[in-house]
């Protein structure tokens, strides 16, 4: 852990900072940015009881994008790397993990169904036919197995046995003409700005009922590994790592019989009650509910709205373009499609074709990027007022309360990130992993790599620093917590000073790291229970 001693003011913002400080600073954050190092830390005062010292602590600020912290999304993405890897060619079941944030998502909805009904059950449930909608064809079904590992194959010449696995990419449909090579339309006012916005809103439902659907027809429990991305039209589509092989004719069947139908209230440009110039609705505290600012009159609950729908407010399908390509562990395509899977994933939505971030020192954008930045905020526009799911508070500017609706709603104004210029409606997570990917966590995973790097260092007799020195666990004597964390007091450290001491620690353990390897003589040690990815075996597996 980092830990620095200065009496530099610091105290930089909305004061006016001479050209020498402000150098200062651009230059320690490109050096960090060089080397990998964290450069929007969170600086913490450590005080110590036992010798009434007190220590300032940079702590990484995790961010997963590049935009605020090229570091640390570096390391999240090699992180997802090494967590794709370790799960994608495995010949053995892995446990399952108890808790785990990258799990299959799933959507209490009844949204595959036809229109509602009363049943017996009581007067405030609802349910739907379970038949699927009338254009799309029913899928084969196979009795499911219970494994979540690929068929192994013999090569009848060798007697060698292969585990192959697939690379999978989704993508929706067309809005409209797309200009080769500039993701931009040929004509904006034919493009279908309203149906990619709700598309890209509810883009992570139809991947989870692809996922389902793929499950019943391969026979056995399909694992991925899957990262959301923006095609550069901004349309989002799907890479995925699958563990196991199933025909591409089968894929491709699954995917075009895949939807979500949204059965809920009608959410076009006719049906919008209160616009951004309208008085919004008023919560009333006596009922629990919205009335129309004018009348008093409450808005119709979701309940209401959605009990006689006879048609859904949007269906999302995939479009026709399915690429599937047979992988195997351990081979330089395989390789390559983990990079390729996870190369946006620092990545913000609208930032990762746009080639222009607007700033006072870059050079005028062309007029390809003015261009593309319009087609932005033309599909944001959409993005920004339609609803992402049945809690969203845009529903209230179609006269409807939303689902489970409480106080501070604002019409057009869901705090959801989904709504986010940068986001594009993709406000979810960006990576998706199904609980029986590798049996571990994701912090299990970061605990394994950082495992490899101790292990090297005991086996080169260098003793590694302990994780939790400062932690509050420790204790004094006379049993009170030994150290004492909180925010350090104004004009006690600078910027510069902070990433300085960053960068000298950094260079210390990695000249420590290489030179514990170039010691033992030999690459690095495997993390604790790791798999071969392997996927040709001498032997059929049992």
């Amino acid at each position: 852990m980092v830990s620095f001693r200065t009496d530099l003011d610091t105290r930089t913002g909305g004061l006016s900072v001479d050209d020498a400080a402000r150098a200062a600073r651009d230059m320690a954050r490109a050096s960090a940015e060089a080397n990998g190092v964290c450069t929007s830390p969170i600086v913490r005062a450590v005080h110590d009881r036992e010798t009434g010292t007190t220590q300032l602590v940079p702590i990484p600020c995790g961010s997963t994008r590049e935009a605020k912290c090229k570091g640390c999304a570096d390391k999240a993405r090699r992180l997802r790397m090494y967590q794709c890897r370790e799960g994608w060619h495995r010949d053995d079941e892995p446990e399952r993990p108890d808790t785990d944030t990258d799990t299959d998502s799933g959507d209490d909805e009844n949204n595959d169904k036809k229109p509602a009904r009363a049943t017996a059950e009581g007067p405030d449930r609802t349910t739907r036919s379970t038949s699927r909608l009338p254009d799309v064809p029913e899928l084969p079904t196979r009795k499911m197995d219970g494994s979540t590992v690929g068929r192994t194959f013999t090569d009848p010449k060798t007697g060698q046995t292969f585990r192959p696995s697939m690379f999978l990419t989704l993508t929706l449909g067309s809005y409209g003409r797309i200009t080769p090579g500039t993701g931009v339309p040929a004509n904006p006012d034919r493009y279908d700005y309203r149906t990619a916005a709700l598309d890209a809103l509810m883009f992570s439902r139809v991947v989870d009922r692809f996922i389902q659907n793929l499950r019943r027809c391969a026979g056995y429990n399909v694992q991925y590994f899957a990262a959301v991305e923006p095609q550069k039209r901004l349309a989002p589509h799907l890479h995925a790592a699958i563990r196991g092989t199933i025909p591409r004719a089968i894929v491709k069947q699954v995917a075009a019989a895949s939807y979500f139908a949204a059965w809920w209230p009608p959410c076009t440009d006719a049906d919008v009650v209160y616009s951004e110039h309208d008085v919004a609705p008023v919560w009333d505290e006596d009922t629990s509910s919205y009335r129309d600012p004018h009348t008093g009159t409450a808005l119709p609950t979701w309940k209401t709205a959605t009990d006689k729908l006879v048609h859904p407010a949007h269906v999302v399908r995939l479009g026709k373009q399915v690429d599937v390509k047979g992988l195997l562990g351990g081979t330089p395509d395989s390789d390559r499609a983990v990079r390729y899977l996870c190369k946006y994933l620092t990545k913000s939505v609208a930032g990762t074709y746009s080639g222009h971030e607007l700033d006072a020192d870059d050079d005028a954008p062309t007029a390809q990027q003015v261009a593309y930045d319009k087609h932005i905020d033309r599909l944001h526009a959409h993005v920004r007022v339609l609803p992402c799911g049945p809690a969203c508070a845009n529903w209230l500017r179609y006269g409807v309360q939303p689902k489970n609706a409480g106080p501070g709603l604002q019409p057009g104004k869901c705090l959801s990130p989904a709504h986010e210029r940068d986001n594009l409606g993709l406000g979810g997570r960006r990576v998706l992993v199904s609980r029986g990917w590798s049996g571990k966590t994701l912090t299990e995973h970061r605990a394994d790599r950082a495992a490899v790097v101790r292990q090297a260092l005991e086996a080169a007799g260098v003793e590694a620093e302990e994780a939790d020195r400062l932690s509050t666990t420790q204790e004094t004597t006379d049993g009170r917590a030994r150290y004492v964390w909180r925010e350090p007091e104004a004009g006690t450290y600078t910027y510069a000073a902070v990433i300085a001491a960053s960068l000298q620690e950094h260079i210390r353990r990695r000249a420590q790291y290489d030179a514990a390897k170039q010691a033992i003589g030999q690459g690095l040690p495997g993390p604790p229970g790791s798999v071969d990815s392997r996927s040709a075996t001498a032997t059929v597996a049992a």
